[in-house]
């Protein structure tokens, strides 16, 4: 008994391979009838394949690897196998990018010109493994690349120009809802851009590892820094107009503004018109003043000493008055005057007021404050007194002989004019 059939995988491993066994090289194929070779009617070319065999192969038992038995005949069971291709028959060269494709079909069945560019820009390509790239597949990627961007930046625009004509929100809100809006608009936009370049997602799992090691790396510190300034707009600790402590690599404090809360850092002006890049992290784990965080008010002191012959109440209804002829003073909360002590030389007084806008400077409203004092207590005669020393000589021999000698040529100076 012959007859066509397909063997198992251990049946085809026990028996021997004979003659007729299929090899993965490809023949020419002939018309059985004239011998004449089979041409392909598109290209014209000859039709070639892989021939299957001819010969009946005993079929085995894939338990024992004895011979089947045919219970008719009672002689070994006989069977053509099956042409299975190679893995290397199989193989072909596919395109890095779907899309191309299904554009270079489309545009020429509407242009024959512009389908014979396109054409003539899929044929240079260079292929790894079974991964073709053409320079087609370039272009359509660039062109992709460039219209999501562009969609990408528009819709952001347009988020952010919304977002500016929501009069609920507040400064930190709003600013918190354009970042998240942003990081949701490009990570679509970058979703997009895959489906529309026709690349399988699952390719990616191979980079999948090294893209996270890389992350984890690398790119930590962004990655903090991001989270910490979304974190910095929720618990609104820090947001854009606050007036911060700022110190510079010399250890001197000064004062900044707020101007921006970036992805990566914040961004603080000082008075001098000095701008600092502020790590979003470093405000998250450091000790920050923020002299703006619940009150814009700011209370500003000022030392006064005067002499013991001064009026005190004259001196206080002075210092009252310099703070209220003082421009950026607040009249509430009330300045107030205290005696803070009495000193070597001096009875000391503290002038503390309040002002609203401390990014216009501390020290400038302090001088102020001190010019105006200065010039009533002119006016009034109010001495401001400063340390004096007594200096008291021990005598001795040395020290009498060097008076002796002083004033013996004193005496003949005074005696040749």
């Amino acid at each position: 008994m012959t007859g066509s059939a397909t063997l198992p995988d251990s049946a085809a491993a026990g028996g021997n391979t004979p003659s007729g066994t299929p090899t993965s090289q490809a023949v020419p194929l002939r018309d059985p009838e004239t011998g004449e070779p089979l041409l392909n009617p598109e290209t014209g070319e000859p039709l070639l394949g892989i021939p299957a065999p001819s010969e009946a192969v005993p079929v085995l038992d894939p338990a024992t690897g004895e011979p089947l038995i045919n219970p008719e005949t009672g002689e070994p069971l006989l069977a053509i196998p099956e042409a299975v291709p190679t893995p290397e028959a199989t193989q072909e060269a596919v395109t890095a990018l779907r899309t191309t494709e299904e554009v270079r079909d489309a545009v020429s069945e509407r242009s024959e010109t512009v389908g014979g560019l396109l054409d003539g820009l899929d044929a240079a390509a260079l292929q790894i493994g079974t991964i073709r790239f053409s320079l087609l597949d370039a272009l359509l990627a660039m062109l992709v690349i460039v219209l999501v961007i562009v969609l990408a930046w528009g819709v952001t625009r347009l988020i952010r120009f919304s977002l500016r004509r929501i009069t609920r929100l507040d400064g930190s809100q709003r600013l918190l809802v354009e970042k998240i809006s942003t990081i949701l608009v490009w990570a679509v936009a970058f979703l997009i851009g895959i489906d529309m370049l026709g690349i399988d997602l699952t390719a990616l799992a191979v980079f999948s590892g090294a893209f996270g090691l890389a992350i984890g790396f690398g790119l930590q510190k962004t990655f903090g820094n991001l989270i910490a300034g979304i974190i910095l707009l929720m618990d609104k600790s820090i947001k854009p107009g606050d007036v911060i402590s700022v110190a510079d690599a010399s250890g001197n404090e000064g004062f900044g503004q707020i101007r921006k809360i970036g992805i990566r850092a914040i961004s603080v002006v000082t008075r001098d018109q000095t701008e600092y890049l502020i790590p979003n992290e470093n405000l998250m784990i450091n000790q920050v003043v923020n002299w703006s965080y619940s009150s814009r008010e700011v209370r500003v002191k000022a030392a006064v000493g005067v002499s013991y012959q001064s009026d005190l109440d004259l001196v206080t209804e002075l210092l009252y008055k310099a703070v209220e002829e003082t421009p950026r003073i607040l009249k509430t909360p009330k300045a107030r005057v205290n005696i803070m002590a009495f000193g070597n030389s001096s009875v000391d007084f503290e002038v503390r007021f309040w002002i609203t806008d401390p990014e216009g400077g501390l020290a400038n409203i302090r001088s102020d404050v001190y010019q105006r004092i200065w010039q009533l207590f002119h006016e009034n005669n109010i001495e401001i007194p400063f340390p004096q020393r007594d200096i008291n000589l021990r005598e001795n021999e040395q020290f009498s002989q060097l008076v002796a000698a002083i004033s013996q040529r004193l005496d003949n100076n005074s005696t040749k004019s």
